[in-house]
């Protein structure tokens, strides 16, 4: 009996140092309502995650991928399903070098993909919009759906309706995701990679999380300013609109388009 066991040591301690630890995320869904599961999986796709049974994903064992899957876990149990993350390595029954290169794991998320909408798709989010919603809103209908209609819902009561994209609210197709803003999400998902933007999510990410992680100098102006937009009006149309001339002016401001007075020319007359 003695020899055996001392062999599957030797033979663990031997593959030891080539084994990485992973996150495993185990999870059950609900077979209704069925956009659920399209979520989760569409979810999974995007965070790179490779799957070893139909309700086994895994991902490399990193700080973000663990804040990753803990949001999704959260998610599914909130939507009426089970979920667990796990923390490991493998000994067996998992090709460990073919797990170690797949595309996903070494690229984090599938590379290249980024999502798409159809023109026109109306986008839900919660009643009396305020920083994320109004900048995320501005940011659909100026940089990814044009024609973007939107539809504002009180959460306990709202039914989702087929074709819909929810947005910062929870269980949506595009809310907060680990330390990320639904603002951030959305530069994320549709692959939004101008610096104005970003330093916009800065601002946006500072004042609706409130952990000053970026300390911009426009976050208080900025906050003053929709602060304003919100007590003025309590329609929340309305608030997206003048919140949006807001955000098209800084993001001009940020862009480096801002009217600039001329400067005299040098030796020119006074006439």
């Amino acid at each position: 009996m003695g020899r055996p066991t001392s062999r599957r040591r030797d033979a663990a301690a031997a593959v030891a140092p080539d084994r990485r630890e992973w996150l495993i995320l185990i999870h059950a869904l609900p077979s209704e309502p069925a956009y659920v599961r399209v979520k989760v999986r569409r979810r999974l796709r995007r965070l790179g995650a490779v799957p070893l049974k139909n309700s086994v994903y895994v991902l490399p064992a990193t700080s973000e991928h663990l804040e990753d899957f803990t949001w999704l876990a959260s998610e599914i149990i909130g939507e009426g399903g089970q979920a667990l993350v796990a923390r490991g390595s493998f000994v067996a029954g998992v090709d460990e070098a073919e797990l170690r290169n797949h595309p996903r794991t070494r690229q984090g998320k599938t590379p290249g993909k980024h999502d798409a909408v159809p023109r026109g798709t109306t986008w839900v989010t919660r009643q009396d919009v305020f920083v994320d919603r109004i900048a995320s809103a501005w940011l659909i209908r100026r940089h990814i759906d044009k024609a973007a209609r939107f539809r504002f819902v009180s959460q306990g009561r709202y039914k989702p309706r087929r074709g819909e994209l929810r947005f910062d609210m929870y269980g949506g197709e595009y809310t907060h995701v680990g330390n990320r803003c639904t603002f951030e999400t959305l530069l994320d998902r549709f692959g939004l990679d101008d610096p104005a933007l970003r330093a916009i999510a800065e601002l946006v990410h500072d004042i609706d999380l409130k952990d000053g992680r970026y300390g911009h100098p426009r976050t208080a102006e900025l906050n003053a300013s929709l602060a304003r937009v919100a007590s003025e009006s309590s329609d929340d149309a309305e608030r997206i609109e003048r919140g949006s001339k807001l955000f098209d002016r800084l993001y001009l401001e940020l862009s480096g388009h801002t009217r600039r007075p001329r400067k005299r020319a040098r030796g020119g007359s006074r006439g």
